[in-house]
């Protein structure tokens, strides 16, 4: 069964992520890549498998270099002085799970070519071993968040805000709320302390995970509220009012801002960045943040981003940075509330839902869903999962790439028809999985 999915390998930390898999990787990457800098986010697991990587590089003859508990995007800035970045962390998936995540020097993830190297590697257990005077160096360094921070400073300047910043107990404790600090803002951070329980809330920065940011941007007196994930690499937002402004409006938002020729995006993204950009091109990927920035790179294009809360700045790099993110949209709010930025945005209902399927049987799932799907009488394209493409809608079926869940969703201008889609979708996929 393959390792590695849209985000990396990923599973249950200990039990399908192991010392003996992460051993394994770092003999991989020692032997096919060479010295890797490696960094995690605060996740309890996250030094036992550190230390496996790091005696897996070393065994092939490598150097590795310890940069410590640091967010997702300053680990793949730090990975351009190096053969490859690897970073421990599940991103937003719950406390037990963790995960690795392979980056290449431009600060791009590993990609699909990438991947299946270092799968056929793995597969083949021929894991090679210097001798004792050829082990590799253990090495540590603490310069990448204030490097990371210097970069963001020169890029977007200073920011008289109050805001409010939620980093979830996550990697983005050490690095967001003094990056902002430094811009000039009044910052007030909440779940700041990183903990690999994430006592606070849960890592993935959804609606219903933020309340506590909402109802203190409102108490304060806030110009916004950012919040993240456990790792850094995505990045979501309240304004003035404690109202969310998630991924589908902020894409719309950058991409306002950023996009003069090409936005790169995933499949599951609004169709309303066609309406807002009607003289640039679209492109559509499969979900992943490797694949937009593939697409990205391979385009030339301004801008990419996911729903999810991922943004991708090509002039700085190929890796979802929701630091930098978070310090452009500060720049941005200290020019224009969001709220009003956001009303600029058409809102399109878009309905989001999943079920969760058993992984084992997935082969004969798929064959199911796929024929009941073809069957509902709309063009479907199979870049991801299942696209139904309707004259006033669409919908989109794919299993996710981090968890055993089927993900469906739906979008249409009109509420009422928004709803009939995602109903008929829902229904006719989840009576094939079952």
């Amino acid at each position: 069964m393959p390792r590695f999915g849209s985000s990396g390998i990923r599973g249950l930390a200990n039990v399908e992520v192991t010392p003996d898999l992460a051993l394994q990787v770092g003999q991989v990457v020692g032997e096919l890549y060479g010295a890797a800098i490696v960094g995690r986010d605060p996740r309890t697991s996250g030094p036992m498998l550190a230390s496996a990587l790091f005696a897996g590089i070393l065994s092939a003859g490598s150097d590795a270099t310890d940069a410590g508990m640091v967010s997702t995007p300053t680990l793949a800035r730090g990975a351009s002085e190096y053969a490859c970045g690897v970073v421990i962390t599940a991103s937003h998936n719950p406390a037990p799970y963790n995960g690795i995540k392979l980056w290449n020097p431009d600060g791009m993830a590993f990609d699909e070519t990438q991947q299946a190297e270092i799968e056929s590697a793995l597969d083949a257990a021929r894991f090679r071993s210097v001798s004792w005077d050829k082990v590799g160096r253990l090495l540590a360094r603490d310069d990448l968040i204030p490097r990371h921070m210097d970069e963001v400073l020169r890029d977007v300047g200073t920011a008289k805000l109050k805001v409010v910043v939620d980093c979830g107990c996550g990697a983005t404790s050490t690095i967001t709320p003094f990056l902002l600090r430094k811009m000039g803002c009044e910052v007030l951070a909440i779940h700041a302390q990183p903990d690999g329980h994430f006592p606070g809330r849960e890592p993935e920065p959804t609606e219903e995970n933020l309340s506590l940011l909402k109802a203190t941007v409102r108490d304060v007196g806030a110009d916004l509220g950012i919040a993240h994930d456990g790792d850094g690499d995505r990045m979501v937002a309240v304004d003035r009012d404690g109202t969310f402004v998630g991924g589908d409006a902020l894409l719309a938002i950058f991409a306002k801002r950023e996009v003069k020729r090409d936005l790169v995006v995933p499949v599951d993204a609004s169709m309303v960045l066609e309406d807002l950009l009607p003289k640039a091109k679209v492109w559509r990927t499969r979900v992943g943040d490797v694949y937009v920035a593939s697409e990205l790179k391979r385009r030339g294009a301004d801008f990419g981003g996911e729903p999810s809360g991922t943004w991708i700045f090509p002039k700085v790099s190929y890796c979802p940075d929701g630091v930098y993110a978070a310090a452009r949209l500060v720049s941005m709010v200290a020019e224009r509330p969001l709220a009003s930025m956001r009303k600029e945005i058409p809102d399109y209902p878009m309905i989001r839902g999943a079920f969760a399927y058993e992984k084992s049987k997935r082969a004969a799932i798929e064959a199911r869903v796929d024929a009941a799907l073809r069957g509902l009488g709309a063009d479907v394209s199979t870049v991801d999962g299942w696209r139904l493409q309707y004259e006033d809608g669409w919908a989109l079926v794919r299993f996710s790439g981090t968890e055993p869940k089927i993900r469906v969703l739906a979008e249409s201008r009109d509420a009422a028809r928004a709803k009939a889609i995602y109903s008929t979708v829902l229904s006719s996929a989840q009576g094939a999985a079952t």
